[in-house]
């Protein structure tokens, strides 16, 4: 019978308990007040490494047959990625990957955020080479 009382001590302190349950009760208050939020909630990042000023002087010098290694040593990383047309109808490295670039301007400008689109078509499979690009408003 006393068994039950032997196993006693291997249950948490009643102070810890409630420390426990006051974290638990806190963190989801603090999700439910939107403090936590979820990754795929994220408003669009602009480039953290230029301005948009240095970003539209940089993509001057973007020119027709660079390859995306070259145009990330340029630009950074895309914000956005996508890859259209390589479908079973189409030969092998054929299709078109696009990047994305965001720049956020000065709140005063008459556009506050700018995109470069960047895109790139394949000559062999795996073998992108830039093949245009164009700005727009977001």
């Amino acid at each position: 019978m006393n068994e039950p009382l032997q196993y006693r001590e291997l249950l948490p302190a009643r102070t810890a308990m409630r420390i426990l349950l006051l974290a638990l009760l806190i963190a989801a208050v603090l999700g439910m007040l939107g403090w936590f939020s979820p990754a795929g909630a994220q408003a669009p990042r602009a480039v953290a490494s230029a301005s948009r000023v240095q970003a539209e002087r940089a993509a001057v010098d973007l020119r027709q047959g660079m390859t995306p290694d070259d145009v990330q040593q340029l630009l950074g990383k895309p914000w956005r990625t996508a890859l259209a047309g390589t479908g079973a109808g189409n030969a092998p490295g054929q299709g078109t990957l696009r990047w994305s670039y965001v720049w956020t301007g000065s709140p005063s400008s008459s556009s506050s955020e700018r995109v470069l689109n960047v895109e790139f078509n394949a000559k062999a499979a795996e073998q992108w080479t830039v093949s245009g690009w164009s700005w727009s408003p977001y």
